[in-house]
């Protein structure tokens, strides 16, 4: 493998994505939603980008007879092929024909939702067969399947069935990978690997989200028994006999697609299973899930289910924004969570995404949270059948991490999007940039996030109520437009709404970064009244200075002898006493063996909804 593309591989996390379907929904929606977790280059518009992070929008547009779309070499595929690494000669690109028309979408570094309420959502996944890509032979990654999808297709199991035979006819590298493709009314979940039997070019499986239900997935298959009988699964022709030529599966019973096709989680234990245990357990605490499992291969958590009520649109942006609070598995808790609770992690030397086997202990890791640091942008998708297509579909976008983010509508029938959603890059800081705008707010709350996440949820709250409010009477005024039969203006009427709120949101976003940047400098909690700075002192919690060694510091002249006692209490006061008695009260008094040792934080083992 280059040096090049490991870099890419470690910049891509993984990312979880979910389904809510109408009958799970509040008011009928069908929403879907993606977290984009990495920073590699990426395939819009039927071009590779560079590592800017970008929302673009792909209008739809009329192809002459005997047109060809390119097809681009992903670097973000996780294939450990030589030539490729973002590279645009012509031996990294391939051509499929062309259809008389494609739709217009919106896409990022995958698909997110066309003109006719078709939505998508991905999340990598590992498989036993990750083929290179060879040009002009094994030419798909899901990456530019999710978008022709976009391009040709307005019903989800329509995109499922024509993805499934571009992966027949012209193969797929890279890593497996799960597709979930919804329109207003139902939703598949689509998951597929590459082969490399000889005349096998790729494998897939798909199976229909019910009714009623909600469905997770995070870097692992979800996909268990293919049931042949079933008329809401759908699968490669040659699944089963390639299975059995491998003998991964003895014909037996139900061909387990996860156990036969797949390794498993990422690069440790719970690092897939732990983020689905957390949506489910939110969603369907009657449910009471444990959040521990036996291995990578356990049916603890069922493929969908019937969430205890049902969602608002407001309900489905908090699905992405957990750390594991008041879990197991906190991350806002314990020393590496510094002070002031900061849930985000750097890296390990063991943190990669790399396969793990049975039987391998690996030395330590961070957990995987769903609102992960290295997250470039996250979107819910609002499919309603009762409207129109333009107006009926939004993708709800926020960039970088979810948890610090705040959601904004682009309805389905806008025709272009301001320059500031599709100008990101991390190699230059830029003002002009959306992403900027919550990526920098992100990282500086980190220097105080306990305190700064209260701002920034209280300025969330407020513009995302505001949105959600403006609704109807937006929606209103669209629908007068579209009984009008004036399309044109229609449509100019939802893009000029996005694109207003969209910088409006962005300036306010800016604003808040300022207003974060006054308040808490210097360490300090600074309230600005009529033009007056009143500035406090927060200091660090008692028991961060306990298990920081506080208590160790220069406090008696006897210094040497106090780095001597083997378990010193905080205790959190000032005593007095007789000069030159300080070492022997210090002993006598506060030492863990007097005072007894602390008892280690007990943390629930399952979780409830928050």
């Amino acid at each position: 493998m280059t040096k090049e593309n490991q870099l890419l591989k470690e910049k891509n996390h993984g990312c979880t994505i979910f389904v809510v379907t109408p009958g799970a929904s509040a008011d009928g929606s069908m929403f879907t939603g993606h977290t984009n977790d990495g920073f590699g280059p990426c395939i819009v518009g039927h071009e590779l980008a560079d590592e800017g992070i970008k929302l673009v929008y792909v209008p739809a547009e009329d192809h002459p007879k005997g047109a060809k779309r390119a097809i681009h070499y992903d670097p973000n595929s996780g294939s450990d092929d030589q030539s490729g690494g973002g590279k645009t000669d012509p031996s990294t690109v391939s051509y499929i024909y062309e259809i008389d028309h494609t739709f217009g979408y919106l896409t990022g570094s995958y698909g997110i939702m066309n003109e006719h309420q078709l939505m998508c959502s991905e999340c990598t996944d590992f498989a036993k067969m990750q083929p290179d890509y060879v040009p002009g032979e094994c030419i798909f990654y899901s990456s530019e399947l999710s978008n022709i999808a976009l391009e040709r297709c307005k019903r989800a199991r329509e995109a499922v069935e024509m993805v499934g035979s571009l992966i027949d006819e012209y193969g797929v590298y890279g890593t497996g990978e799960t597709l979930i493709f919804a329109d207003p009314e139902e939703a598949w979940v689509l998951e597929m690997c590459g082969c490399t039997l000889e005349g096998c070019k790729g494998l897939w499986v798909a199976k229909k989200v019910p009714n009623g239900q909600i469905f997770v997935a995070s870097n692992t298959f979800r996909i268990r028994d293919v049931d042949t009988e079933d008329p809401d699964m759908l699968y490669s022709k040659k699944l089963h006999d390639v299975a059995l030529s491998l003998k991964w599966w003895d014909g037996s019973g139900m061909l387990d697609w996860l156990q036969t096709f797949s390794t498993g989680e990422y690069s440790h234990p719970y690092y897939s299973l732990a983020r689905l245990w957390s949506v489910y357990r939110r969603l369907a605490p009657s449910c009471d899930f444990s959040p521990y499992v036996e291995d990578t291969w356990s049916r603890s958590y069922p493929f969908s289910l019937e969430p205890d009520r049902k969602l608002t649109a407001k309900d489905t942006f908090q699905i992405f924004r957990d750390h594991y609070e008041d879990t197991v598995f906190d991350l806002t808790t314990g020393m590496a969570a510094g002070p002031y609770g900061n849930p985000y992690r750097d890296d390990g030397p063991f943190d990669s995404h790399d396969a793990f086997s049975a039987g391998e202990i690996r030395p330590g890791v961070w957990h995987r949270p769903v609102s992960a640091i290295f997250c470039s942008y996250s979107y819910i998708t609002q499919g309603r059948r009762w409207l129109p297509d333009p107006l009926g579909g939004i993708c709800w976008f926020g960039f970088a991490q979810p948890s610090e983010t705040c959601y904004i509508p682009i309805y389905a029938g806008a025709d272009s999007l301001p320059v500031e959603l599709n100008c990101g890059k991390r190699s230059l800081f830029d003002r002009n940039s959306a992403w900027w705008a919550f990526n920098f707010t992100a990282n500086w709350a980190m220097l105080r996030y306990c305190h700064m996440i209260e701002d920034i949820q209280a300025e969330q709250s407020r513009i995302e109520e505001e949105e959600l409010s403006r609704q109807t009477e937006i929606e209103k005024i669209a629908m007068e437009i579209f009984g009008l039969n004036k399309s044109k203006d229609f449509s100019k009427f939802l893009t000029d709404y996005s694109s207003r709120n969209a910088l409006s949101v962005i300036s306010n976003w800016w604003k808040l970064s300022d207003s974060l940047i006054v308040k808490y400098s210097n360490g300090l909690v600074n309230e600005v009244r009529n033009g007056v700075i009143a500035s406090t002192k927060q200091g660090y919690p008692k028991e961060w200075l306990a298990n920081v060694g506080y208590q160790y510091g220069p406090r008696i002249y006897q210094y040497q002898e106090l780095q001597e006692i083997g378990c010193l209490q905080y205790v959190g006061k000032t005593e007095k006493v007789k000069p030159g008695t300080e070492l022997d009260y210090i002993k006598e008094h506060q030492t863990c063996q007097r005072a007894g040792h602390k008892k280690p934080r007990e943390t629930p083992d399952k979780g409830s909804s928050p």
